[in-house]
């Protein structure tokens, strides 16, 4: 964090930070880039869309092999991926592009109500494609099952618990068939009404999923410039940074993930919780209690909690809440103490009452650390544990490379929930901002953790994004969203024994975005520069 976000989170530590500047409309020629872009982008999304038929996470039994002209697609599908890459490259572009016209401290910059509509023209494409990047959603179709036959799904898993003939087993990835799942009661609570609605209609099951992700994304472009503005910064920013992000586009739209819903509910939660908190500096004054201010607190919990028994790591807002409602009382360790009382007592309440309401129990509890069967590359302390495997057996000493694996994931475990607790410490001394606290949190917890997705970046980059206005965290944060989007094929498989395909593809996307991007060559916005200080003149 930048030595200016510190300074003005000492002068304004509370949630209703200082007014957004206001700036003009976009001119006639920023308005033509801005449609070029939306246009550019919704291109990229109908590629997108087109390539899913055949390069998508389809299910085992392809409702649209047999479809005249669409079953065209599953019988190419190095053409497919290449079409779906080029739709990738495009909406990264048209968003990067878009970035230029929501700079901070532009003259003229794009309008919330532009802002939301480009976001709804890049969406309505998503909405209609195969399920892509991950096979997540068919686990969560058979996890559904289990629940809805009255099954503990937080002891076996969908082989043991459906059969391996069973239509909904068959399309989970093999290395989940017979893991319990490791998603809160809440979560399948609703999976198991929308399996009442679908049965075993794979297609109609995954419609509904995305729907429920779809309600997830409207929460966080609702909440998000609402939140901005209480930390002063610019809403149009913050939206484009959290919800168009492609990260966001891609694997919570696309990809069908639930983080959508627990996100969503986490950042609703907080912004209700801090509807009626006045804002108050590190010396006070402190004002009276407002009417409906404790009500409010306890709502905004109850809906943080609603996203943890979704997704767990949303629990970590309520402590970064509780920061901030302590901090509103006087910032006294009798205050911060008083209120993690409170929060605690909400937070159980809540989750005993969906545990045992669900009928699901507390197994899942137990089944938190699923995703740790995964040895992904991308988890920091994983490759550590490989690079030290590897230099092992370089050095002669034999291969020893899972036990280096797991030194270095228990040393991430421990190291991540101790630097979150540093950062809700240095939070309450009024050192930085708590969202800003709470979006670098995550991204320790869930960086330092066994495992890592892309999808899991958005933890961080989402909270971050409405309260951190410096413009090394934005430039950061959009390389590594920016980076992540391409890197990840979009079929949700490893491609073992035809990686021949990815370069081909990757070429031809290349070449097809090279021509778009010189037909839309004069409409490209430039980073605005920075005006040349007035010279200081010196007597003669």
């Amino acid at each position: 964090m930048a030595v200016g976000d510190v300074t003005q989170a000492q002068t304004d530590g509370q949630p209703a930070g200082p007014a957004v500047s206001a700036t003009a409309p976009l001119d006639t020629r920023e308005r033509r880039q801005l449609d070029v872009i939306r246009r550019f982008g919704t291109v990229g999304a109908l590629l997108l869309a087109a390539g899913s038929l055949g390069a998508g996470a389809a299910p085992v039994n392809n409702p649209v092999w047999g479809l005249p002209v669409f079953g065209l697609f599953s019988r190419m599908t190095t053409v497919s991926l290449a079409i779906a890459f080029a739709g990738v490259f495009m909406i990264v572009l048209a968003w990067l592009g878009l970035g230029r016209l929501s700079l901070p401290g532009r003259a003229r910059m794009v309008s919330l109500p532009q802002m939301a509509r480009t976001l709804v023209m890049w969406t309505a494409p998503l909405v209609l494609t195969v399920p892509m990047f991950s096979k997540d959603v068919y686990s969560y179709l058979a996890q559904s099952e289990i629940a809805a036959r009255g099954l503990d799904p937080y002891t076996v898993g969908p082989a043991d618990a459906l059969g391996y003939d069973d239509v909904l087993t068959k399309n989970v990835p093999t290395m989940w068939r017979e893991t319990p799942s490791p998603y809160g009661p809440l979560f399948l609570v609703i999976g198991r009404g929308i399996t009442w609605l679908t049965g075993d209609h794979v297609v109609m099951g995954v419609a509904f999923h995305r729907l429920l992700a779809l309600l997830g994304f409207a929460m966080i472009v609702w909440a998000l410039p609402r939140l901005a503005r209480r930390f002063g910064i610019n809403p149009v920013s913050a939206l484009w940074l959290g919800a168009g992000n492609p990260l966001v586009l891609f694997h919570l739209v696309v990809g069908v993930h639930n983080e959508a819903l627990a996100i969503g509910l986490m950042l609703v939660g907080i912004e209700l919780g801090l509807r009626k908190m006045p804002r108050v500096g590190p010396g006070g004054p402190y004002p009276p209690r407002q009417p409906g201010e404790l009500l409010w607190y306890g709502i905004g919990a109850v809906v943080i909690t609603l996203g943890a028994v979704v997704k767990i790591p949303a629990a970590l807002a309520l402590g970064f809440l509780g920061v901030m409602i302590a901090r509103r009382w006087g910032g006294r360790w009798k205050h911060l103490f008083v209120t993690a009382a409170a929060l605690l007592v909400i937070f159980l309440g809540v989750v005993a009452l969906t545990s045992l309401g669900s009928g699901l129990g507390f197994g899942w509890a137990s089944t938190l650390n699923t995703a740790n069967m995964i040895k992904s590359w991308m988890a920091p302390m994983t490759a550590l544990g490989f690079g030290a495997g590897g230099l092992g057996i370089i050095l002669g000493l034999g291969n020893h490379i899972d036990a280096a694996i797991t030194v270095s994931r228990m040393v991430g475990t421990l190291l991540g929930p101790l630097l979150a607790a540093k950062l809700l410490l240095d939070s309450f001394r009024w050192r930085l901002r708590p969202m800003i606290g709470l979006g670098a949190a995550m991204a320790a917890v869930l960086v330092l953790g066994a495992t890592v997705q892309p999808w899991y970046l958005l933890w961080a980059a989402i909270p971050l994004a409405s309260a951190a206005g410096n413009t090394r965290f934005r430039t950061a944060a959009t390389a590594i969203s920016a980076a992540f989007a391409v890197a990840l094929p979009p079929t949700g498989n490893t491609f073992d024994g035809r990686t021949y395909q990815l370069p081909y593809a990757y070429l031809a996307a290349a070449i097809v975005v090279a021509v778009a991007l010189f037909v839309v060559r004069r409409h490209i916005p430039t980073r605005p520069r920075r005006k040349a200080p007035a010279p200081v003149e010196t007597p003669a």
